[in-house]
């Protein structure tokens, strides 16, 4: 209508920006992550990081999957309350919109890893199709 004005304090901007940045990804959109528990005295860890770790975040699985570290001494983040039995480092657990999908216990070195991974992956929820359009 003309004539009227709205007007937002910047303040406010920022806070309802924020809110919808936070809520956006659960937002009938999937999020898939491959959470890593891990922790610093664990050498296949260390291994992990060293022959696997640079590559990851450039390969298709990285992009399907992207890498959550968390260190199992650490207090469990919110998010991961519900996963049980973490007791082996490092395990990969695979999840799919908060939820568990797969996991592998150990690091089996690089040549079975992403064999291993790939059938992980293969778990994974088909998503229906997307919205029809014209």
């Amino acid at each position: 209508m003309p004539g009227i004005k709205f007007s937002i304090s910047r303040a406010a901007a920022i806070v309802l920006l924020a809110s919808a940045l936070v809520a956006w990804p659960r937002l009938g959109m999937t999020e898939t992550e491959l959470v890593m528990f891990e922790e610093a005295a664990c050498g296949w860890c260390i291994a992990w990081h060293e022959e696997i770790g640079p590559i990851y975040p450039k390969t298709k699985e990285a992009a399907a999957a992207p890498l959550r570290r968390v260190d199992i001494h650490d207090p469990r983040p919110e998010d991961l309350q519900h996963i049980k039995r973490i007791h082996y480092t490092p395990t990969f657990v695979l999840i799919h919109n908060g939820e568990e999908v797969d996991r592998l216990l150990g690091y089996p070195g690089e040549d079975f890893f992403w064999g291993l991974l790939a059938e992980m992956l293969k778990n994974l929820p088909e998503e229906g199709p997307g919205p029809v359009t014209n």
